[in-house]
Formats: C-alpha cells, sequence, structure tokens
C-alpha cells in the first residue's frame, strides 16, 4: 500500500479511467451483435460508448490539472 499523498488530480484520473472502461465495456457488447447476427440494440446503446472519450477527456484532465498544480513555476511562486 503506498504511504504518498494524493496528487491534485488523481482523483480526476480514477474517475476517467473507471468511466473509460465502463464505455469500453459497452462498446464490446453493441459490437457483439454485429459479428453474432442477431439484432443489433438501440440507438441508446451506442450513445454509451461514448463513455469511453468522456473517460479520456477527465482522465486527460486530471494529468493537466497535476502537471499545473505541481509545475516549478508555481513552486517558485508560494
Amino acid at each position: 500500500m503506498s504511504t504518498t499523498p494524493s496528487g491534485a488530480g488523481d482523483r480526476l484520473v480514477q474517475v476517467g479511467a473507471i468511466v473509460f472502461f465502463v464505455g469500453a465495456v459497452a462498446t464490446l457488447v453493441t459490437v457483439a451483435p454485429l459479428f453474432l447476427g442477431t439484432d443489433p440494440f438501440p440507438p441508446i446503446a451506442y450513445g454509451v460508448c461514448m463513455l469511453m472519450g468522456v473517460g479520456f477527456l477527465i482522465a486527460g484532465a486530471g494529468v493537466v490539472r497535476s502537471a499545473w498544480v505541481n509545475s516549478p513555476k508555481r513552486a517558485a511562486n508560494p
């Protein structure tokens, strides 16, 4: 277990990863009927696939926030 303190954007990265993986699973489930020859899912299922991009953006915002808070220029000016 890590004893390092949490950074400014760590929570955003964690939430973004969870949202991304939910979107990834939704994408796999939505594409499966195309290969199995069954009826496709309703259009809302394809909308849930967009969570992959949303999760990526949330995680990216967390990385940018961590980099901005921990930048040497900001650390030099208290």
